[in-house]
């Protein structure tokens, strides 16, 4: 990997243009800002532009703050990742094992029954049929898609990619700290790092700069997400960053400073193999490469949603690629790799 240059900005325009890419491509190497480009519509009927600083949903990508805010009750001693979920949460789950660690709830080998499988459900919006996706605004909302299920596998056995794990993590930050989950992440997580563009926000009443998500169908026409995906994001998933907010993030957390460096160590620690070259530490994929650590990164796919943030600490370089379609970040994410 060496420093990225002009003719890598063409290869990336070329290949946005070509691909209908809608949303931001934003990468750092150090402190040098290399690429820093906005395509598509954050408004298709009004036909208004995607720009640097628009606000897109995440989807997935944010379980790194729920990740992030766990590791803060720990140093402030009032969890441990030993901590067993029913001695740390009073909620009834029937059939849970007793025996579930916050340590496998972070790193999706809990086995707790998930409301989205994403193994067995192709369809998020399958979901939304019986459960009416305005109605689910809290986080105890998503209580009734899993909490009576029953347990898919013993806790520590395997990685399993988990979303009800992360909102059970994100119930625990509640009842710990007296505040919402939203409230408690943007005071302790987007503050620090001075995320002001970001939060969490309603599809019904969301702020300007805001990307909208487009579906885009088969026969050429599209539609919003709005029907399709919770109304309100939570801890594991559907929050709302700019780019420029989530370089800030990725320096503050390498910079230790919404964790201790001990605790930042642990959380970037490779805790669990997911496939292939993917290993799992807290809220954060790691990829290896010559069983050496290539990046850091997070994702995220919703409908209407798409998003890529990948760290590599060989070469120091930062990417933020949010998109406001449900496909296209992980594209350009390899047209970088494959020129970096």
């Amino acid at each position: 990997m060496h420093t990225l240059n002009s003719g890598l900005n063409n290869k990336i325009n070329e290949f946005c243009n070509q691909s209908t890419f809608s949303g931001v491509v934003l990468a750092k190497q150090h402190d040098e800002i290399m690429i820093q480009s906005a395509y598509g519509f954050s408004n298709r009927a009004e036909e208004l532009e995607n720009k640097i600083n628009t606000r897109f949903g995440i989807a997935s990508g944010c379980k790194l703050f729920t990740a992030i805010s766990v590791c803060q009750l720990v140093e402030k001693g009032l969890v441990t990742f030993d901590t067993r979920l029913k001695d740390c949460l009073n909620i009834e789950f029937p059939n849970f094992a007793e025996n579930i660690t916050i340590h496998h709830l972070l790193t999706h080998t809990s086995g707790v029954p998930d409301y989205f499988d994403e193994a067995v459900m192709d369809d998020f919006e399958e979901l939304w049929k019986e459960n009416p996706m305005y109605l689910i605004r809290e986080l105890k909302d998503f209580l009734p898609l899993f909490q009576n299920s029953d347990m898919m596998f013993e806790p520590g056995e395997r990685f399993h990619y988990n979303n009800a794990g992360y909102i059970i993590l994100g119930l625990i930050i509640e009842q710990k700290t007296g505040k919402s989950f939203a409230d408690y992440v943007i005071e302790n997580v987007f503050n620090p790092c001075g995320m002001d563009g970001s939060g969490y926000f309603s599809l019904d009443n969301l702020p300007k700069n805001t990307a909208i998500g487009y579906i885009d169908n088969e026969d050429g026409t599209w539609r919003t997400n709005m029907y399709s995906i919770p109304i309100k994001g939570g801890s594991d998933g559907g929050a709302f960053v700019t780019a420029p907010d989530m370089l800030k993030f990725w320096n503050a957390l390498l910079g230790h400073k919404l964790v201790s460096k001990e605790t930042t160590n642990l959380l970037l620690t490779p805790h669990v193999h997911a496939e292939d070259n993917e290993c799992y530490g807290f809220g954060v994929w790691i990829s290896k490469r010559e069983s050496e650590i290539y990046k850091y990164h997070v994702m995220g796919y919703d409908p209407g949603v798409s998003f890529a943030s990948s760290y590599y600490p060989a070469t120091g370089i930062t990417l933020v690629i949010p998109s406001n379609k449900s496909y296209g970040p992980h594209d350009v994410t390899d047209v970088l790799e494959e020129n970096m």
